[in-house]
């Protein structure tokens, strides 16, 4: 199968294999007006099989949700047919309205419009605790 470069552009790359689909949706791309090519099941030396997103336009990401969700994906900007950057991610310190804090009691759970903050704790685990009620977030990379 030839599925052809990006000119200007993004591919996520290293997505665990089956999992694109749910980064796909969670990103919204299709409410773009590009073209945006889902490939699955790629064979990869490193993982056995992968998935990867090439979206042929130069759109903002945000780099702390793909983190969380996967830190093993890799961000490739592309322009003029050529690799000009090349982002590997990691688990975010801070996430910032991407979870929500499950304690009943927390702050968050009463005063709807506070902004939901978790700090991590423990990289090996992947756990977060809450900025405010310190309760504890181990549901870790979902994808």
């Amino acid at each position: 199968m030839n599925i052809d470069g990006v000119n200007t552009g993004i591919v996520l790359d290293h997505i665990t294999a089956g999992k694109s689909m749910e980064i796909y949706e969670l990103l919204k791309l299709d409410k773009l007006n590009c073209t945006v090519a889902v490939i699955q099941h790629v064979d990869s030396t490193k993982y056995g099989k992968k998935d990867i997103i090439k979206i042929d336009e130069d759109i903002p990401l945000d780099i702390e949700v793909l983190g969380f969700l996967n830190s093993n994906i890799t961000v490739n900007k592309v322009k003029d047919g050529k690799l000009v950057e090349k982002v590997h991610l990691k688990l975010p310190e801070t996430l910032t309205d991407v979870i929500k804090c499950k304690n009943p009691r927390c702050i968050t759970s009463v005063e709807q419009e506070i902004v939901q903050k978790f700090k991590l704790v423990d990289p090996e685990k992947k756990v977060y605790r809450c900025a405010y009620c310190d309760a504890e977030y181990t549901g870790g990379n979902k994808l």
